[in-house]
């Protein structure tokens, strides 16, 4: 695989670039088993209290295991240094799946992604780092909220929200990447999404199964019924007094039980995670953190990812919802912000 210049605007698109890489697959001659992720253990000093190195950011881990968090820090290590090596001993080679929710990319095979990552990363700036801001679940099944930043997949930073699984090894089985295309560029965004007839039309969430917490579970699910009922007294019953309630595309933060009530009554019509035609794809996390990911008939936006934080009563403290703001027009936003305003 021949390396790709980055500069930008040079006829290569990213698109183009990874789809190529995973086509040229069949000419690579077969690769030796990988060493495990412990063969390249981070001995470095690390400044701080850095996670990932040359990052000066710490994610929130308060809703996630131990585990999780020491586990994946390697991960994003290894994808920070371009060791392809290292990040890819993250994957399972026996289970695979890695769907772009919002470009429509897939993979579904173990050699076709390191492929075209070979492709990718010497496109990369020297200083690109990809990092976590937030770690929600443990390593059955979780929600990473992780920043790649600029010149790495387009002119801005990507912020995505990641529905992973992972084998009882800790090895990720599935992975889906979920973020608002208008933080990439709605020109970018139409430029590198793959032609509808290409797009996957199954998420392979039957190949990991529902592995979240019970608990979760049934969070997620009274949560997505009500909401697909626009039964908001019901909604309300799993918000704890003081929740934060986030809406990523449309930049609207609610604090507090009361506040949140009144803006999904009023919002009811035109949020897309809301209404007949919803439903609940594939739930993530465990008693703390997680969430599940979405789909919808109605409206314009066809799937999302929703984040929930859960207080020790299993109450929820915090939700973030994301979806594809590139689907919504000004008029959408327009009317979101109006519901808002609190009278």
């Amino acid at each position: 695989m021949q390396d790709h210049p980055s500069e930008a605007g040079r006829g290569t698109t990213r698109r183009l670039l990874l789809r190529g890489a995973a086509i040229g697959t069949a000419a690579i001659a077969g690769t030796s088993l990988l060493p495990t992720a412990a063969a390249w253990a981070d001995t470095r000093a690390r400044g701080g209290s850095q996670y990932v190195d040359g990052v000066d950011v710490v994610p929130d881990t308060s809703h996630a295991t131990r585990a999780l968090v020491e586990h994946i820090r390697g991960y994003y290590q290894a994808k920070s240094d371009k060791n392809l090596d290292w990040q890819m001993s993250y994957f399972s080679r026996e289970r695979f799946t890695y769907i772009d929710a919002i470009l429509g990319w897939h993979w579904y095979r173990w050699q076709d992604m390191r492929t075209a990552l070979a492709g990718w990363y010497p496109s990369w700036p020297a200083d690109s780092r990809s990092y976590p801001t937030r770690l929600l679940g443990d390593t059955t099944s979780a929600i990473l909220v992780f920043t790649d930043t600029p010149g790495m997949f387009g002119p801005g930073q990507v912020r995505n929200f990641g529905a992973v699984n992972f084998d009882r090894h800790g090895r990720i089985e599935r992975w889906v990447d979920y973020w608002d295309a208008r933080q990439f560029g709605v020109a970018g965004w139409k430029k590198e999404q793959e032609p509808p007839a290409q797009w996957p039309t199954d998420f392979r969430e039957s190949t990991v199964g529902e592995t979240a917490s019970p608990l979760m579970r049934r969070v997620a699910t009274a949560l997505a019924t009500a909401l697909r009922a626009g039964d908001i007294p019901a909604a309300m019953k799993l918000f704890s007094t003081d929740a934060v309630y986030e809406d990523v595309p449309a930049h609207i933060q609610i604090t507090s039980q009361a506040s949140i009530r009144t803006f999904l009554t009023k919002a009811a019509s035109i949020l897309p995670y809301m209404g007949a035609g919803t439903a609940v794809r594939h739930v993530l996390g465990n008693d703390s953190g997680g969430g599940y990911e979405w789909t919808t008939t109605h409206g314009p936006v066809p799937r999302g990812i929703t984040a929930l934080e859960l207080d020790a009563w299993g109450r929820i403290e915090r939700l973030t919802a994301v979806w594809n703001g590139a689907y919504a027009d000004t008029a959408m936003f327009t009317a979101l912000a109006q519901k808002a305003v609190e009278h």
